[in-house]
C-alpha cells in the first residue's frame, strides 16, 4: 500500500452529515463535500492486510477492488481510481450513498479499531469522476442482432441492461412506474439518493443505446407471452414488492399506510411539483408511529419530520442490539450493533429523545368513530433462545396505549407479485420467489430469466447489482454459447446476503 503505517498514524474520520437542524429543513442530500487531504488519510488507513476481507463474501458482493482503489486515491491517481471501480461496479454512485457497508464490517483494521471509510472513499471517487467528466456510457461499436426485454428498473434490472448493452445486445427495459429506477427513484428518499443521481445514470445508459418504456406492467397492461415472442431473452427484475403487514384489529383503520406507499407518495410529489399538489400523504401535525426499524423504518421518520409531525415513535419488536459485537457474531461478519442513523438522529434533534423502543408488540390498532386510527395498543416482550431458537414471549403487566393518527408498516417484504410470472408460468420457491439459482438465473421457463429481490428475496441494492451482472451473463451465454462478461460472487449466506 502507499503508506503501510498509515493505519497507525491516522484516526478514522467518516466524512460527516449535514447539520441536522439545517437539513431537517429540506430534501436535498444529508451529506457533504470531503476534502482531498481528508480522503487521502483515510484511504492511507486501508492496511497491507495480506488477505482483504473487505472483499470477501461477508465484505463486499459484487468483488469492489477496494484496496486497490484505497491506494491510488491516497496517491492522487483518482482517474485510474475510478476505472478500477468501475470495473466491478456500474453504479457506485448508488451503493456509495445507499449501501451499508458490509464491506466495512469485514475491514481486517476492524479487529483492533474502526474500519477504514470505504463507503466515503468510493462515493468520493465516483462524485469526483461526474465533476471532472470522466464518467461515459459509449454505444457499442457492433451489435449482435439479439433483443433482450428487462421488466423492472432497480438495480438488477440496471445492471443486467448496462451489462448487456455493452457487448451488443440490443436492451428495452420495461417499468411500471412513470419514471425508471425502481427502488432507487420511488423506494429511496431524495435525502439519501438525490434523483438527479439516478436520472443523470439513466441518461448515460440511454445515449449508449438502451431503451426504456414506463408507465408498462407487464402482465397487466402488457401481454407477457407477446413480449416473449418479440425478444430473444426476458429477465425478470421486478423486485420484492409485496409488503409485510400487520393483521391486528383494528387494521382496517384509516390513516395506516404500508412504508412504500408513503415512501413513494411523497418523492412523486416532491418531484412533480414540491409537493404543491398535494398528492402524498402527509404527516404534517400529525402524532406518526413507524413501526419496523431497518432503512425503510428509518426513511419513514426522516420524511415525517420533514413534513412537520407532532410526535414521532419508532416501535421494534426485536430486542435492542448490543453496543458492540456479541461473542455469536464474530468478525468478519456482519456487526449486527446499535446504530443511530440519519433519521433517529434528526428525531433526537427535533424531539429530545430517540425514537426507538425496542421489543413491543403491537396487539391491537385503536379507531375512533370516524373510522380513523386514533392509537395503538402493545404489549412489552421478552425473547429467549430455546432449542437454538429465539422465542417471544409477552410480559404481563405492561401494555400500552400510543397515541397515533398516522401508522407506516415498514416491516420488510414477502416477495414479488406476480401478474408477470403467471402470465409466464414461471415456478415460485417455497419462499414465494421465482425460482432460478443463483449462478445460473434461468427459470422454468426457456429464455426466461430472473435476478435481483424478486430470486433472492429482500436484500440490499449492492446484492441487485451482483445479481444483475451476473444475470447479464448467463443470458449472454444463453445467447451465444458463450460470455465474456464477468461471473458474479456466489451466495454463501451471511446476515446481509
Amino acid at each position: 500500500m502507499g503508506k503501510p503505517t498509515g493505519f497507525l498514524e491516522f484516526r478514522r474520520r467518516p466524512v460527516p452529515y449535514r447539520d441536522p437542524q439545517e437539513r431537517l429543513k429540506d430534501y436535498a442530500e444529508i451529506y457533504t463535500p470531503a476534502d482531498e487531504p481528508r480522503l487521502q488519510r483515510q484511504a492511507a488507513r486501508c492496511m497491507d492486510c495480506g488477505v482483504p476481507f473487505c472483499q470477501s463474501n461477508d465484505g463486499c458482493p459484487i468483488d469492489n477492488l477496494i484496496p486497490e482503489w484505497n491506494d491510488l486515491v491516497y496517491q492522487g491517481r483518482w482517474r485510474d481510481a475510478l476505472d478500477r471501480l468501475h470495473k466491478t461496479n456500474n453504479f457506485p454512485e448508488f451503493t456509495g450513498r445507499t449501501c451499508p457497508a458490509p464491506c466495512e464490517g469485514a475491514c481486517v483494521l476492524g479487529i483492533t479499531d474502526p474500519a477504514v471509510t470505504i463507503k466515503n472513499i468510493e462515493n468520493a471517487i465516483i462524485d469526483r469522476g461526474f465533476a471532472e467528466g470522466w464518467v461515459r456510457h459509449d454505444p457499442p461499436e457492433e451489435r449482435t442482432g439479439k433483443r433482450v426485454a428487462i421488466i423492472g428498473s432497480g438495480p438488477a434490472g440496471l445492471a443486467a441492461a448496462d451489462q448487456l448493452n455493452k457487448i451488443g445486445h440490443g436492451v428495452t427495459v420495461f417499468e411500471r412506474a412513470d419514471r425508471i429506477g425502481g427502488l432507487l427513484m420511488y423506494g429511496i428518499p431524495n435525502m439519501k439518493l438525490d434523483k438527479a443521481v439516478v436520472e443523470r445514470r439513466v441518461n448515460l445508459m440511454r445515449d449508449a443505446g438502451i431503451e426504456f418504456r414506463t408507465g408498462v406492467h407487464v402482465g397487466v397492461d402488457q401481454d407477457a407471452q407477446e413480449l416473449k415472442a418479440q425478444f430473444d431473452a426476458i429477465l425478470l427484475a421486478t423486485g420484492a414488492t409485496r409488503p409485510r403487514d400487520l393483521p391486528v384489529p383494528g387494521r382496517e383503520a384509516a390513516g395506516i399506510h404500508f412504508a412504500m406507499e408513503f415512501l413513494t407518495a411523497n418523492t412523486r410529489s416532491l418531484l412533480d411539483s414540491q409537493h404543491a399538489d398535494g398528492r402524498y400523504i402527509s404527516a404534517k401535525g400529525q402524532d406518526v408511529i413507524v413501526i419496523g426499524g431497518g432503512d425503510t423504518g428509518t426513511d419513514c421518520i426522516a420524511t415525517a419530520l420533514r413534513h412537520g409531525c407532532r410526535s414521532l415513535v419508532n416501535l421494534e419488536l426485536l430486542p435492542q442490539p448490543p453496543l458492540e459485537r456479541a461473542p455469536d457474531n464474530p468478525w468478519p461478519t456482519w456487526p449486527r450493533i446499535l446504530r443511530t442513523d440519519y433519521g433517529h438522529e434528526e428525531a433526537i434533534t427535533r424531539f429530545g429523545a430517540d425514537p426507538r423502543s425496542f421489543a413491543v408488540l403491537t396487539k391491537e390498532f385503536l379507531v375512533d368513530a370516524d373510522g380513523r386510527v386514533k392509537g395503538l395498543r402493545t404489549v412489552q416482550v421478552a425473547w429467549e433462545r430455546r432449542n437454538g431458537q429465539l422465542q417471544m414471549r409477552e410480559l404481563p403487566g405492561t401494555e400500552t396505549t400510543w397515541p397515533a393518527t398516522l401508522v407506516l408498516l415498514a416491516m420488510g417484504f414477502l416477495g414479488p407479485e406476480t401478474a408477470v410470472s403467471d402470465a409466464l408460468d414461471v415456478a415460485l420457491d417455497e419462499r414465494g420467489n421465482y425460482l432460478a439459482a443463483h449462478g445460473e438465473f434461468s427459470t422454468n421457463v426457456p429464455a426466461v430469466f430472473a435476478a435481483g429481490d424478486c430470486r433472492r428475496g429482500q436484500s440490499l441494492v449492492v446484492w441487485g447489482i451482483n445479481e444483475g451482472r451476473g444475470a447479464a451473463r448467463a443470458i449472454d451465454a444463453w445467447l451465444r454459447g458463450d460470455s465474456c462478461l464477468p461471473a458474479p460472487k456466489l451466495t454463501l449466506g451471511g446476515a446481509l446476503a
